[in-house]
Order: C-alpha cells, then sequence, then structure tokens
C-alpha cells in the first residue's frame, strides 16, 4: 500500500505538467462566443468598465442578473428573457467578467458587480424613467439585493431564486462591504505557471457537466442548451478571471444579512430544493417580514428552466400583489 501511495505521488507532477502542456497547446481560449438571446445588445461604459447590456420588448422595464460561476452568462436567465419579452420591456446584464462584459485583470468584488447593476439601471432610468422589477440568481441576488438597499427609489420589486446567504450555519454581519474571500488564495490561483491549466481543468466539459449536475440535481434534469453555451462562455481571453474571484470567496459579501434585512420593498424568494450548492435552513430573519415572501420548488436551482409554468404563474402573482 505505502509503495503504491508513493508511487501515485511520484507520478502527480509528470500528470501536472502533462495537462499543463495539453492546456497550452490544445484547450482553446478564443471560442467565438454566440449571444445568450437574440436581442438588441448595448455597450455600456461604467465605473465597472464596459458592460453588455441585452434589451428587448416594450412594456414595464424588468432587470434580470445572472448567477456566478466558471460558465456564467445571461443564457441562465434565458427562459425568462423570452417569457416576459412578449410583455416586457426586458433587460439582462452580462456581469463584470461574464459574456460580452469586459473580462480584464482586476479585483472582482461585490462593489464592482453592484456598480454594473447601478449602470444598468441608471440606462434604464435614461430610457424609461420608471422603477424596475428586477430579479437575481444565485449568488446574483447578492449583488441586487445590495443595489436595491443602496437605491430602493430605483426599484418596484425584487425577486432572488436560490440566493446565497442562507445557509443553516450561515450569519452574515460582518462590517458593511466586507467580504468572505481570501485574496492569497485568488493570487495563488492567478500564478503564471498554473492559472490557466487550473482554470481549464474546473472549465473542461466533463466539469462543466458535472457542476451543472450539482446545480440541477441530477444529470437527468441538466439544460441542454445551457450545457451548450457554458463551454464557449467560458472559453473565450480573460474567462478565468472572475471565476478565481468567486472560488477564492472574494465574490461572497461578509454583511449579507445586513444587506437582506435592510430591505424594505417587496421581495420575493423562489428556490430550488435540489441544488447541491446552496440550502435554506435559516430565513428567520426575514422570513416573518411583511415585505418577504418564499416559494419552494422541488426542482434544481434554476427553477424556471424545470418548472417554467409554475415558476412565470407565482412570480406573476407576486408581481400582480406587490404594494
Amino acid at each position: 500500500m505505502e509503495k503504491r501511495l508513493l508511487a501515485a505521488a511520484a507520478a502527480l507532477p509528470a500528470a501536472w505538467l502533462g495537462w499543463t502542456l495539453f492546456s497550452r497547446l490544445r484547450v482553446p481560449h478564443d471560442l467565438p462566443l454566440p449571444p445568450a438571446v437574440e436581442a438588441e445588445r448595448r455597450t455600456l461604459g461604467s465605473r465597472a468598465g464596459r458592460l453588455n447590456l441585452y434589451v428587448a420588448g416594450s412594456g414595464a422595464p424588468l432587470l434580470l442578473i445572472h448567477g456566478v460561476n466558471a460558465a456564467a452568462s445571461t443564457y441562465e436567465v434565458r427562459p425568462l428573457f423570452e417569457h416576459y419579452r412578449a410583455t416586457r420591456r426586458v433587460y439582462a446584464l452580462d456581469l463584470p467578467g461574464f459574456g460580452f462584459s469586459e473580462r480584464s485583470d482586476r479585483e472582482y468584488s461585490p462593489r464592482l458587480m453592484t456598480d454594473a447593476i447601478h449602470a444598468a439601471l441608471d440606462e434604464i432610468a435614461r430610457e424609461s424613467g420608471e422603477p424596475v422589477d428586477a430579479l437575481g440568481l444565485s449568488l446574483g441576488a447578492e449583488f441586487l439585493a445590495r443595489a436595491a438597499a443602496e437605491r430602493p427609489e430605483r426599484f418596484r420589486s425584487v425577486a432572488f431564486v436560490t440566493p446565497t446567504g442562507f445557509g443553516k450555519t450561515e450569519q452574515f454581519y460582518g462590517p458593511l462591504g466586507s467580504t468572505r474571500g481570501r485574496p492569497g488564495l485568488k493570487r495563488a490561483y492567478e500564478h503564471p505557471l498554473l492559472g490557466q491549466a487550473f482554470y481549464d481543468a474546473l472549465a473542461s466539459a466533463p466539469s462543466i457537466r458535472f457542476f451543472l449536475k450539482q446545480t440541477f440535481g441530477s444529470y437527468a434534469a441538466i439544460d441542454e442548451g445551457l450545457l451548450r453555451y457554458d463551454y464557449p462562455a467560458s472559453h473565450v481571453p480573460g474567462a478565468r478571471h472572475a471565476p478565481f474571484s468567486f472560488i477564492s470567496g472574494l465574490l461572497f459579501s461578509a454583511d449579507i444579512d445586513r444587506i437582506y434585512e435592510a430591505l424594505r420593498l417587496p421581495v420575493w424568494v423562489a428556490y430550488g430544493t435540489n441544488d447541491r450548492f446552496t440550502d435554506f435552513g435559516d430565513r428567520t430573519n426575514v422570513q416573518h417580514r411583511d415585505n418577504w415572501t418564499f416559494s419552494r420548488f422541488d426542482t434544481g436551482a434554476l427553477v424556471y428552466f424545470e418548472e417554467p409554468k409554475r415558476f412565470m404563474a407565482a412570480y406573476d402573482a407576486f408581481l400582480g400583489g406587490r404594494g
């Protein structure tokens, strides 16, 4: 047994060297990326850098914010965009570091992501002047909550789909603006000899399928369109920078309970019980507040991919009954 362990340990450097060479020579890092939705694309200049905003439809404004992972993009909210564009003016933002937004090597933080949402809100205000209904997915919900807490007059309501920060062992009342991240870990991930190869392992086709299985709860539930889009979305120049901040914890807010509790506008939370990354064991700080409503779905995190009719009906009921 000891000899086998020693042999395996000795083989690891060679295996890593082999993967590093494969990453440099065979893994594509400049794939063409099609639009996540067929819609007008606007480029916004902002404090958060160059941003991509999809726009379609007419009517009351609805803003959609995707989640965060190695392959995140507006495709994660595509079913909502396609459904509501028939009756609403729908906007979907590519967060910094994802989709067609700027992917430069810089500090990615909740502040940067929130500033990007404010830039989208400014664009909506210039166009319509109306407050918006807005929906954020997973970690994107934390950024949306912060934006709503900072500028509540810009919103009519917010909806969070399987948001982070409600785990049964999670209490986040840190100093305002603090994160749960480890900058040293981010620097290690970005090491010039290790970073790209490590990211390519995270964003390989088998890894993407595995992480989607964790998100949806099973391989059978995975949306194949999302799976196909995720590979090119994670293989463009600069694709690794924001995900490295994500896995270093630098995009998770250590003050998010303070932010959630500061919200006074109507809030709807829809969450799937089959997601392996998020749990909802502790909602006690907000679930009994008059402006908060929770809806449980027996799905993965991206509820509207699996139960679109039930999700849309519940969301429409919330929007119709908001104060």
